[in-house]
């Protein structure tokens, strides 16, 4: 129903915003792999809320808890089952949701699907949920970590600033030098100012997560109707609150360049090209280089403002949203974005070492 993702290598995720705990599930994941668990709490620490001013401040801690699958320090090649408790919900904070519906929100959807809802935190629909993806990704790093793969991600822009530089211009291990994690300081410095300023309007505004994958080998992916982008573009669409997905670098418009202007060259048998304006996929199947995308998110949909709306009968409201929310979630959502690639290019790595047998 909704809940799972990848064939091989795949993570079922469960649990509301507001609930006990949330939680996951991995099968597929390959035995006897050491796992190194201060890489998975880094990567929820860079995801948790109330890590900066400028992010929500809800205090969760986000300590993983394991239960099955991992025994003394290794992977067993059974199904890995963790959790991660809840200790901060205010669910009072949505009393004035149990019969409203914020605009742009999952809240009127899923009432219409399923005829009831969880309105505390948005229950299932929160990006709460995305720490199960994030503890299942970081696992999928270290697994593409064995033979060489890595999978980096960055604040590229926040509403009006756009940093207009590529990957190869800037050092990716700034990343983390600022709370923005744009590996830019001056563009970084930039985009905070824009979301404090909206902070304070009680409003709220979108941005765009840049997506590396290097090492990845020539023949990842199917031809048809699993192709490798369109895998991806599944992978990311399916975060709350991204609104578009692109692959290709290069900086030209696909759609209207020449084939001339497009093409990328074969410049080696590796696989290597001149340019990579197909980022790094073609015919739906890795050529062996960098594996490049774009992730732009959409503004949160919880404003501080007063909008229209009805309630449960139809009637037209006005409501005014309450509760700790992100004015920009995007530089939470990097270590999302990188899960979500590891998590994709894992199950193709694994199914094609079955397609050589």
């Amino acid at each position: 129903m909704g809940n799972s993702f990848g064939s091989i290598f795949k993570l079922t995720t469960f649990g509301e915003s507001h609930g006990i705990a949330i939680g996951g599930v991995i099968d597929g994941c390959p035995s006897s792999m050491s796992v190194d668990f201060d890489f998975i709490q880094k990567q929820l620490d860079r995801r948790r809320p109330g890590q900066s001013e400028i992010t929500t401040q809800r205090k969760e801690s986000d300590k993983v808890e394991f239960l099955s699958g991992i025994f003394e320090g290794k992977t067993t090649g059974t199904p890995i089952s963790f959790i991660i408790k809840n200790k901060d919900s205010k669910s009072n904070d949505y009393s004035h949701l149990k019969e409203s519906f914020r605009p742009s929100h999952a809240d009127f959807t899923y009432q219409k699907k399923y005829g009831i809802r969880d309105y505390r935190g948005g229950g299932r629909a929160s990006a709460r949920e995305t720490a199960c993806r994030v503890v299942a990704g970081a696992i999928a790093q270290q697994v593409l970590a064995t033979i060489g793969v890595q999978v980096s991600a960055y604040v590229s822009a926040v509403g009006s600033v756009r940093m207009n530089k590529s990957y190869n211009e800037i050092n990716l291990s700034f990343i983390d030098n600022n709370v923005l994690r744009c590996p830019d300081n001056k563009y970084a410095e930039m985009m905070r100012a824009e979301i404090e300023q909206l902070k304070k309007e009680g409003d709220t505004i979108g941005g765009e997560i840049t997506v590396i994958a290097t090492g990845v080998a020539p023949g990842w992916g199917e031809p048809v109707f699993s192709k490798l982008h369109a895998e991806l573009g599944k992978a990311m669409l399916s975060i709350n609150a991204v609104h578009a997905f692109k692959y290709g670098f290069g900086g030209v418009d696909i759609s209207s360049s020449k084939g001339s202007v497009s093409n990328d060259v074969i410049i080696d048998e590796s696989g290597t090209t001149r340019t990579n304006f197909s980022g790094g996929i073609q015919g739906g199947i890795s050529n062996g280089n960098d594996i490049y995308c774009e992730v732009a998110f959409k503004p949160v949909a919880t404003i501080m403002k007063k909008q229209e709306s009805i309630d449960l009968d139809g009637n037209q409201i006005e409501l005014e949203s309450k509760g700790r929310h992100d004015t920009c979630v995007v530089p939470r959502a990097v270590p999302i974005v990188e899960s979500m690639m590891a998590l994709t290019l894992t199950d193709y790595y694994l199914k094609s070492k079955i397609n050589k047998i």
